[in-house]
Order: structure tokens, then sequence, then C-alpha cells
């Protein structure tokens, strides 16, 4: 059967059942109830201390919403798609409880502006939330790298051997993408702490509302100037989408190298059982379905990103329906980042255990140390670019005579440069190469150990 809607009076016929459903949000924006009844409440006082509404309405209104929050939050309130959407169902409601006094509420305010206010609520909260996961995963981080500053790990360009690094350095590179994302949030979050209440439909309102007012009950530190920007903005929520972005990029790559690191061929980690899933046909597997699972759901937050930007790209001002589809999005990448963020922290701090003898092994068998010899004949007045050519030529010989850097002889040294003396051999030695690397922000132990203390006064 088709139903009549509160707005509908200008129509002579109802809404088809079909439409109705189409139309309705209520599925998801009952996410906002919250702060929908957060902001009504500041609405309504505002109503009456502008004298809009008596006094004994607007208290009126206040008791009948926070009825409402508390039914909702027992669980005796659960509006179906014949409320349209958490507006209608909270104004409906509100109406049945304290009568006709709760059609006062909408008084100099339209949904446009009604919406924009709850999410951006909604945001903010959230937003918090995301900000303090984020810090939780740096002390993991922290955590461990203090225990590794002098275990030592290959460090790779291209995937391939480059020079080796300490784990703590490693980690601490984490670190400082997440203090980004943590500080981006924050920039954010001043683009979203803008109060839109008051912008009416498009234009304002004929009443004399303070629109500052209710913004300093709902803690916003400034209102949109515009109205029809107020109503239509929403750059806040692509902003937000791309600072989620961000950071599932950098739980990717973590988690793309916890994946290297877990397999047979690098074999720098053991997966412990709490964060790892076997195989239903082969018993050996143990496999990092975490690690795995984030680097899958970073792709469904840059989906949300793109769609926001695709739904943005051709509005005209001000509100159009169009951005009933930003809710969605939004919910799902803030639930997304959060879930990630959790299980990346509790995979970091209990899910992994460093094989530090396979550690020691690995940066022993390779050549990372070749820049290291350019950089000792350097130091004994070579031309770097002399020396470099030189050791390339070594590191030739050595492959085709199945050799180690560590394995020439002092005679074999020397037959390729005079310069050469036995201290060649302490030179290249990994945790030299990694000591030695003590320019400000390198991997030397005791730039490790700045930059952990940098990093712990930042949290």
């Amino acid at each position: 059967m088709a139903e009549q809607k509160t707005w509908s009076q200008r129509f002579e016929g109802a809404l088809h059942p079909a439409i109705v459903r189409f139309n309705a949000s209520i599925d998801f924006d009952i996410e906002l109830i919250e702060y929908d009844l957060t902001g009504s409440l500041a609405h309504a006082k505002m109503l009456a201390k502008t004298g809009i509404i008596s006094a004994e309405e607007g208290e009126k209104i206040v008791t009948g919403l926070e009825q409402i929050r508390k039914e909702y939050q027992e669980g005796l309130f659960n509006p179906g798609v014949d409320a349209e959407d958490v507006h209608f169902a909270v104004e409906r409601r509100l109406t049945e409880i304290i009568g006709d006094t709760g059609k006062k509420l909408h008084t100099g305010r339209s949904r446009n502006d009604q919406v924009g206010t709850d999410t951006r609520l909604y945001l903010r909260a959230q937003i918090e939330q995301i900000r303090a996961q984020i810090k939780d995963f740096q002390e993991v981080l922290l955590s461990l790298a203090e225990q590794n500053i002098e275990t030592l790990i290959p460090g790779y360009t291209h995937l391939q051997r480059a020079q080796p690094v300490s784990l703590a350095h490693h980690l601490l590179a984490y670190f400082e993408m997440t203090q980004r994302d943590w500080e981006r949030l924050g920039d954010v979050y001043k683009r979203v702490d803008i109060s839109p209440l008051g912008c009416g439909a498009l234009a304002g309102t004929t009443f004399p509302i303070d629109r500052h007012y209710t913004a300093e009950l709902l803690g916003f530190s400034s209102v949109y100037s515009n109205s029809l920007d107020g109503v239509s903005d929403r750059d806040f929520a692509i902003e937000f989408l791309n600072a989620a972005s961000l950071i599932m990029v950098h739980l990717s790559r973590l988690s793309e190298e916890v994946i290297l690191w877990s397999s047979q061929e690098f074999n720098f980690v053991t997966l412990t059982d709490s964060c790892a899933t076997g195989s239903s046909i082969m018993p050996q597997k143990k496999n990092p379905d975490v690690p795995e699972l984030v680097r899958g759901k970073t792709g469904r937050v840059f989906g949300h990103l793109q769609g926001m930007l695709v739904l943005m790209k051709g509005l005209p001002l001000a509100y159009n329906k169009d951005l009933q589809e930003d809710k969605e999005a939004l919910f799902d990448a803030v639930k997304t980042v959060k879930a990630c963020l959790e299980a990346m922290t509790i995979l970091m701090r209990e899910g992994i255990v460093f094989r530090k003898e396979r550690l020691a092994e690995a940066v022993a068998e390779d050549f990372s140390n070749a820049t290291d010899v350019a950089d000792y004949l350097a130091a004994k007045g070579v031309p770097f670019r002399e020396a470099y050519n030189l050791v390339g030529k070594v590191v030739k010989t050595c492959l085709a005579g199945g050799k180690l850097l560590k394995d020439l002889t002092l005679d074999e040294w020397k037959t390729l440069h005079p310069a050469f003396e036995q201290d060649i051999y302490e030179a290249i030695t990994p945790k030299q190469v990694v000591s030695a690397r003590n320019s400000f922000g390198g991997t030397g132990f005791e730039q490790v150990k700045r930059g952990l203390a940098e990093a712990k006064s930042k949290i």
C-alpha cells in the first residue's frame, strides 16, 4: 500500500511502496541517531533561548528527546523503513511522546543543515577515536623498536638486498608514517569542526535564530559563513577519506612486509597461533590472514574516496539527494580503518616473533656491505666514483668464485688496491656497517636511540 508522508501534502498521490524503500536511508543513517538527538537538543535550547518557542515548550522537547535516547539505548526504539530517515523517525517519536509541541522542533531548521550537523558530530567523534587507536599502535611499534635497537635486518630497495639496517630503525619508519596520519587527522578535524546548523535548506531562515549559540552548545569552533556552502559542503568527508586512505596505505605496506617476512623464503618472523590460521587441506600451513585482510581492505577504503570524489564532481549548489550516498561510504571507511588498526596493533604486539638468528644470518650472507668498501676507500683518499667502480669489479669476482667480501684474504684485498688494511674486515661486519651510518636520521645505533627518544616524546 502506498503511504502518505509528512512532507507530501503538496502531492495528490502517495509515494509508491518501492520508491519508499528506494528513497529511505533509515537502514544506515540510524548510525547517526545519538548525534541527531544531540543536535536537536541544542536546536531546541536555542529556540527557547531566542523566544522562538516558549521555555516550557523547550523543556518539554528536551525531556522528550532524552526519553528517545534512553529508549534507543535500551533497544526499545527501532524505527523501520516507514520512517524514511533518522530525522523523521526522531521527530515522529517525539510528537508521539509530547504531542503537537514536538512539531515545533523543526522550526528554523531543514533536514539539509540537520544531516550536515549530524555527520560532522559523528565524524568528530570518530576522528578522536581513530587518533587514539593510532597512538596505541605507535606504542606497540615503540616497544618493539626499543627491544631491537641492535637487531639487524636486511634493508631493501627494489626488493633487492641493499644495506643492513637496525630493526628498530625499520619499525620507527612506520612510527613516522602513522605520526603523519595522526597529525593529518588533526588537520581534517579543523574542517569538520564547523557548524552548518541554521543554514536551513540553502538560504538561512527568517527566524531570529542564534547559530553561534548552537555551535557553542555542540562544541563547534566556528559556523559556516555561507548557507549555500554550509548545506552542500562535503570537502571535510573527502579529506577524511583521503586521510583514511593514507592510514590504510601505511598499514598495507607493513602488512605486505609481514607477509613476506613470514614466508619460507624470508623466514624472518614466526606467526603466533593467536594471529594466524591454517589451511583447510594443507595441514602444514600457517597463513598470515590478518595482514592479508588489511591489505585487501585497503582497496575498499580507496574505493570510498574515489566514490565521494565522483559523487561531488557534478553537483550544482546547494543540497541534492545524491548526498545521501555519502554516509554509507563514510561509515564503512571509519569501521574499516578502526578494525584494521585494532587488528594490526594486536598482530604487532603478540602476533609475530622476530627470528633473530635468521636475521643475523641474512645480513651476513650477501653483498649489502659493498657500499662500505667504497666508503672505506673514499675515506683513504680514493675518489668515490673510482672506489665504486673498483668494488663493483670485486663483487663480480667474488660472485664468480662463490665468495663473499668477508672471505677475501688481505693479500687479495691489497691486490685490488694497496689502500686496504686489516681494518677492512671490521669495517664490513654487519654491525659496524649499521653503526657507522650515524648521519642525522640514519640507521646508526646512536641515531636510532635519538629517534626513539623523539618518538616517545610525541606519544
